[in-house]
């Protein structure tokens, strides 16, 4: 029995979790419940910052153009205004250029790399949930939604919802590693981003240290979700492979986050050498 076949086996009974690992080209290596939706968290995050650059390159936004960072924003549900706490944002540095300019491409950078809350709303403004909604269908992603920014309580007690799956995520990351994502240099440069993930406390704990992940998590209580592209080694061999995991359940969040380190070892045991 495979290692990631046993750990499906341990897992907790109660809630629902996804589970995609596979090659960066062609289908899974291994699935479970894959195409089941989750509510998004800050994995939502990725198909947002590919849409901004797939808008840059159709000319219909400017990824060096300034935008005054602000605290105020628009609800998607009925117009009404709504701000962000800054205590629930895990980047600070947006909030301390508050009333400057900066470009869209950085608010880009910050939305990845500390999953700044304050950044995804503005990037969100500059592109629209159109431009990610087609990003989703361009990218063959069927299961996934943007429907509101972060925070906007009023959508979301409407009933909008930001989901995404499993297969979705890794569809995604394949199309990125593949290069058709957007253009060949956007994909490299958003791959690079993903790179310089500063939040590794998921998928990344499960691997050996040292080894290059290019991923997105999301966590609110009780959702924890990692995706990545995980590069081994030269001495460790093996070709890049992609691996997903989605968790909606009663765990909080380091329990959820563990669980997904655990299911990342497991992959990285049974990989194709």
């Amino acid at each position: 029995m495979s290692r990631l076949s046993s750990y499906v086996d341990d897992l907790p009974r109660q809630g629902c979790f996804s589970l995609w690992f596979g090659p960066v080209e062609g289908p899974a290596w291994f699935e479970l419940q894959a195409t089941e939706p989750h509510y998004a968290a800050s994995t939502i995050k990725l198909p947002l910052v590919i849409a901004a650059h797939r808008e840059h390159e159709a000319g219909r936004v400017d990824l060096e153009a300034p935008i005054r960072i602000h605290n105020g924003f628009e609800s998607r549900a009925d117009g009404s205004a709504f701000a962000m706490d800054r205590d629930d944002d895990s980047d600070p540095e947006p909030w301390r250029r508050i009333c400057t300019d900066v470009s869209l491409r950085w608010l880009c950078l910050r939305a990845i790399v500390r999953s700044s809350n304050l950044a995804t709303n503005l990037v969100l403004d500059a592109v629209g949930p159109a431009a990610v909604s087609a990003t989703f269908t361009a990218l063959g992603a069927t299961g996934s939604a943007l429907s509101r920014g972060i925070e906007d309580t009023a959508a979301r007690a409407a009933g909008l919802q930001n989901l995404v799956t499993a297969a979705d995520l890794a569809r995604i990351l394949q199309t990125l590693h593949a290069g058709t994502a957007a253009s060949p240099a956007a994909c490299r440069d958003i791959l690079a981003i993903l790179g310089a993930q500063q939040i590794n406390d998921a998928i990344p704990v499960g691997l050996p240290a040292g080894t290059r992940v290019a991923h997105k998590s999301g966590w609110v209580d009780g959702i924890s979700h990692d995706a990545g592209v995980v590069y081994p080694g030269a001495e460790q061999g093996g070709d890049p492979f992609i691996f997903v995991m989605c968790t909606t359940s009663d765990l909080d969040e380091h329990a959820g986050l563990d669980l997904i380190a655990a299911g990342a070892a497991a992959a990285w045991a049974d990989r194709r050498l």
